[in-house]
Order: C-alpha cells, then structure tokens, then sequence
C-alpha cells in the first residue's frame, strides 16, 4: 500500500518537473529574450534536437498523465476479475516506466554531447564553438 501511495506522489511529481523542462529548454531559443539568435542560426547544434521539449518534457508529461490515470480507482478492467486488473495495471505502469526510462536516457545522452561539444560564443572570428580543438585545458 505504501508503494502505491509513493508511486502515485511521484507520478503528480513529474508533471511540474515535465512542465519545468519544458519552460526552460523554450528559454534556450531565445538567450537574453531576443529571438534574433534563433532566426540567425547563432544557436548549439544540440539545442535544434528538441530533447529538452519531446523527450524530457512532453513525453514524460504524457507518461505521468498515463500513469496517474492508471491510478484512478475508476480504470476500465481488462476482464471480470481483480486479478487479471491488478496484473494489466501493474504490466501498463512498468511498460510506462521503461518508456520514462528510455525518453530521459535519450535528454542525458544529447545533454552530454552538448557539454563536450563546448559553448556556442562570438569570438573574435565570429560563431564558433572556441573549445574544439582544445584537450579542455
């Protein structure tokens, strides 16, 4: 009973966390407010993958709707026992986790691409990511 009670605070949880990741990764598009950055392809080549948007946002907005909806003591059963219920239920939350899983997975891959490939900054010969060729010292 505890677990489900913990699975159900955690699921109300990632909707403010999916809905933050969401804020934010919009916020990328626009540095210092202004949309000219974005329109001028002055922007890091990982920010264009939506990662933050699809996958750490909708995706896992989607999940969590999912699964709070699974929680609903009103669910549909799959047949006319408890049984059969509790074991479609529990099949659809793991499916969902994995998903979860997967779609988080795929944000922290293209976030670490990002942080090795180096900042995005105006230097002196113009855009340019200015740690490239060096060993990061």
């Amino acid at each position: 009973m505890a677990l489900e009670t913990c699975g159900s605070c955690l699921s109300c949880l990632l909707i403010p966390l999916a809905l933050w990741s969401i804020v934010v990764n919009i916020l990328l598009y626009f540095p210092n407010g202004k949309a000219s950055h974005a329109a001028s392809y002055q922007l890091p080549n990982y920010v264009w993958y939506f990662e933050g948007i699809c996958f750490s946002g909708v995706m896992i907005l989607l999940l969590a709707v999912m699964l709070i909806t699974l929680e609903c003591s009103v669910f549909y059963r799959c047949c006319q026992s408890e049984s059969c219920n509790k074991t479609y239920r529990s099949f659809i939350s793991i499916v969902l986790a994995l998903l979860g899983v997967a779609f988080s997975g795929y944000s922290c891959i293209i976030f670490t691409l990002g942080l090795i490939q180096g900042p995005f900054c105006n230097s002196s010969g113009g855009w340019d990511y200015i740690f490239k060729d060096t060993a990061g010292g």
